[in-house]
């Protein structure tokens, strides 16, 4: 039975997606809701599977090309590469292919290398392939590619061995979430009046509150680590409250003033910087949020993430602190309008009481749009979070 392997329905915000690694190859044998291709979009990497039992018979799309929302990018036959037995059976011209290069010596070439053969501008009939049958594959290509003399001098260029020290380079495609960041980022810059105001907190109260009652509050909440981030998001949905401009979008020219707290927490992951949203986070006691946030953290390492977690947001915090960073300036999330910065936990002496101690400060930084928000609000609600961070009690007091 032949089926059609489409790619994913896109949400309304997403226009098109990149093929980006195909996990399997026509002829190779593939189990049900097995991982066959990876489409990248803007925000995500959605992962496409088998529908059955069988093999692909066809790749229609090749890596880096560009495909619609349920675009056709494959063909697949059910039953097909089950077996040895049954793989051979079912792809005979695909065998048959595989022994023409050494019979006419016309290469066999994924769409993926014949696409990027023709942007470098190298012959098929030179590279050897290492895929299935001699297929030759995208990295073949590129290795061919990287080294047009040894095309034109192989037997020269077998004696050239490269000197120690030589300089490298490399050059790779921006994956389209890199490019949407930047473009993100470029955009925020230019189209808002940001500014960044600072202050520093002492992190001791917290630190002793939390080495207090770490254990037990891991235990009374099955495993769930306390940690310094449901503090800021607690001590932020507050000061939101307080501060209802720092928690508003500008729409056109319109103010929109959001009755609730989406707080989006900027997490690192190997594509890049993603920004996960805790809905409704006013209602989130600290073991939720802690819960959620690790949850998050994990399945943007594994590009697990929905587009639908990503959307939306009314206010952003980022964590620099944990690669070090001990002071830096954040960029806005548009539409949002301020983007708390925490850092690292840096012991310094300072001034209490006349006397000189040391304490574990941490610098704060909240970059807003100075198109909605005043300098004064903005001091007032970083003021809000230095001083409910430094008595924890004001969170559960709401003073």
């Amino acid at each position: 039975m032949t089926i059609e392997i489409k790619a994913p329905t896109f949400p309304e915000s997403v226009q098109d997606g990149t093929v980006a690694t195909w996990h399997k190859q026509p002829g190779e044998a593939v189990s049900r809701d097995e991982l066959i291709v990876d489409i990248e979009t803007d925000k995500v990497v959605l992962e496409v599977v088998a529908p059955a039992d069988g093999a692909l018979s066809e790749i229609i799309k090749g890596e880096g090309d560009t495909v619609l929302s349920n675009e056709v990018i494959a063909i697949f036959e059910e039953g097909a590469g089950a077996s040895a037995g049954a793989a051979s059976e079912a792809a005979p011209a695909a065998e048959e292919k595989a022994e023409a290069p050494a019979a006419g010596g016309e290469k066999i070439a994924m769409p993926s290398a014949k696409k990027m053969a023709a942007e470098k501008g190298v012959d098929l009939a030179g590279v050897e392939g290492s895929g299935k049958g001699g297929r030759v594959l995208k990295e073949d290509v590129m290795k061919a590619g990287s080294a047009p003399a040894a095309a034109a001098a192989p037997a020269a260029a077998a004696q050239v061995e490269v000197a120690a020290g030589e300089r490298v380079e490399k050059r790779v495609p921006m994956t389209r979430m890199r490019k949407r960041i930047a473009e993100r980022l470029l955009d925020a810059s230019q189209s808002t009046a940001m500014l960044t105001t600072f202050n520093e907190v002492n992190m001791k109260p917290i630190m002793d509150l939390r080495k207090n009652y770490k254990d037990l509050f891991e235990k009374t909440h099955n495993g769930t680590r306390l940690g310094f981030m449901g503090f800021f998001v607690k001590a932020a949905t507050e000061a939101l409250k307080r501060y209802t401009a720092v928690n508003a979008s500008i729409d056109g020219n319109d103010i929109v003033y959001h009755g609730y707290q989406d707080i989006g927490v900027a997490v690192s992951s190997p594509k890049g910087l993603v920004v996960p949203v805790l809905r409704n986070a006013e209602h989130l006691g600290l073991a939720d949020i802690e819960n959620n946030i690790r949850d998050m953290g994990l399945r943007a390492r594994d590009g697990k993430l929905t587009i639908d977690e990503m959307t939306g947001g009314t206010f952003t915090i980022t964590n620099g602190g944990v690669f070090g960073s001990l002071l830096s300036t954040p960029i806005l999330n548009p539409p949002q309008t301020a983007i708390l910065g925490m850092h690292k936990i840096q012991e310094r002496p300072m001034a209490v009481d006349g006397k000189v101690e040391i304490l574990p400060m941490m610098y704060l930084a909240l970059s807003y749009d100075h198109r909605l928000i005043d300098g004064k609000e903005a001091v007032g609600f970083l003021v809000a979070i230095k001083e409910m961070i430094e008595d924890p009690a004001r969170i559960l007091l709401e003073v």
